[in-house]
């Protein structure tokens, strides 16, 4: 059952209990107070009008005064007299039309005031009525009448039900329109969302959902929309990962498939052999290592293996690390100036930190000038050690920084071999900086240089 149903459904009962109630309710209201309400009022002047007997036969003077009250009285009354009104049939026809029965009488006899209310025949209506004793040493000598006629909510909706049934048709008619017409506008932007979903689902990420307005639903679309962009960034990051690392691949597969093919069909010549088979093996590293690097991105943080950590003085292993990097510098022209303070030690993997570090002078060396220096320097201060990389060159756009440690995300979307590596470096860096408890930070001005500052917190060595 669709939602709009089920509101249309909830609303028309809603409605019809809503009736039901305030029906009852009116009725009960009506029984306990308006009723109740007339008997007492009807007992209280039955009394004073009482007090005027003084005993014996009813008089001509009690009579007519009674009368005289009744003219201009909301509420009949009127003084009975009558023998066979008072004897209640007996000895006279049972069938006689009195006002009071045989059990009535007894009841009067003893003083006692009588009410009643219900269809009274000789007045041919519903009234309520109250019957005040004249007694006089046990003898009836009459009583006083008093009535009010009374129509009760069901009897006044039975003489009107068609201009009822009518008018409640005409109701249901203008309510079920607005509720319709409600119901519509509220659907509205859900149907809105659930289209947007489909188009989602069948790949359309570019899916958006109008917001009117800053309620439940109005959030929920927002909500939606932030989905469908991250998605959409997602998903355009994954192709442009996907790119990159096929062109990446495909440089390293074409030398090795070449020159493969070259050495086994003779068309190399011996003393060249081992010259390609270098290259062959280069290129075999490079692929080698842009998997690995793949490999660990793509492990969750359950998956990945924990990082065993102990202390490791910095200074040395940053040493090792120039050490390993320092021909490459020199054949793309670029100094490596070290400033280190060997009694920084903190709680860290060698072999982790080694691969931070390479990657960071790897990015550093590819994308300095020629003839300049990068300048790393290691520090500590209050309790926490810094390793500091900075080189002079090309820089980072502002609108980059934040992005450049999300994965697959590359600062130039031109791949080249020239101007840089797999987009995965940054990332990498990131994931093992935070493995070690320590953080990231980025500055960069562009074609100036960019400057990237670890922090890790540091071991005293009294510890």
């Amino acid at each position: 059952m669709r939602i709009s149903t089920k509101i249309w459904l909830f609303v028309l009962a809603t409605i019809a209990v809503t009736v039901l109630f305030m029906y009852s309710m009116t009725n009960y209201l009506y029984e306990r107070l308006y009723v109740q309400d007339s008997k007492n009022s009807m007992v209280e002047i039955g009394g004073k009008l009482a007090h005027m007997y003084e005993g014996g036969k009813v008089t001509d003077k009690l009579v007519a005064d009674v009368d005289r009250y009744n003219s201009y009285s909301n509420i009949n009354v009127f003084a009975v007299r009558n023998p066979r009104e008072l004897s209640a049939c007996v000895p006279f026809d049972i069938d006689y039309d009195t006002l009071i029965g045989p059990e009535e009488r007894q009841q009067l006899i003893k003083g006692n005031i009588i009410s009643k209310q219900g269809y009274e025949k000789r007045f041919d209506r519903q009234v309520i009525s109250v019957v005040i004793p004249l007694v006089d040493e046990k003898r009836l000598e009459g009583i006083l009448y008093l009535y009010f006629p009374l129509e009760k909510i069901t009897e006044l909706a039975s003489k009107e039900v068609i201009f009822l049934l009518i008018s409640a048709i005409v109701f249901l008619i203008i309510i079920g329109f607005i509720i319709f017409k409600g119901i519509g506008f509220i659907m509205k932007p859900l149907r809105e969302l659930q289209n947007a979903a489909q188009k989602m689902a069948k790949g359309d990420y570019s899916t958006r959902v109008e917001t009117h307005s800053k309620d439940e639903i109005g959030q929920l679309g927002a909500t939606f929309n932030e989905m469908a962009k991250s998605i959409e960034q997602e998903d355009q990051q994954q192709r442009q990962f996907l790119e990159n690392v096929s062109h990446e691949l495909r440089t390293p597969i074409s030398y090795i498939k070449g020159y493969g093919e070259a050495i086994l069909s003779n068309m190399i010549k011996e003393e060249e052999k081992a010259d390609k088979i270098q290259l062959i093996v280069r290129e075999a590293g490079r692929m080698e290592k842009l998997t690995n690097e793949l490999l660990q991105l793509s492990r969750t943080k359950e998956q990945q293996e924990p990082i065993q950590l102990y202390p490791l003085p910095l200074a040395e292993t940053i040493r090792d690390v120039v050490g390993m990097m320092t021909q490459r510098a020199e054949e793309a022209s670029i100094d490596l100036a070290v400033t280190l303070d060997d009694e920084v030690i903190i709680n860290a993997n060698e072999v982790k930190m080694k691969q931070i570090l390479i990657n960071l002078l790897e990015n550093a060396i590819r994308y300095s000038e020629k003839d300049t220096a990068i300048h790393i320097h290691c520090k500590q201060l209050d309790e926490k050690a810094y390793i500091i990389v900075e080189d002079h060159g090309i820089g980072i756009p502002k609108e980059d920084l934040t992005h450049v440690t999300e994965r697959f995300y590359r600062v130039n979307k031109a791949r080249s071999r020239v101007d840089g590596g797999s987009g995965l470096g940054l990332s990498i860096v990131n994931q093992l900086v935070q493995a070690h408890a320590g953080h990231l930070n980025i500055e960069s001005e562009l074609n100036k240089g960019t400057v990237i500052t670890l922090t890790f917190p540091t071991i005293e060595e009294n510890e």
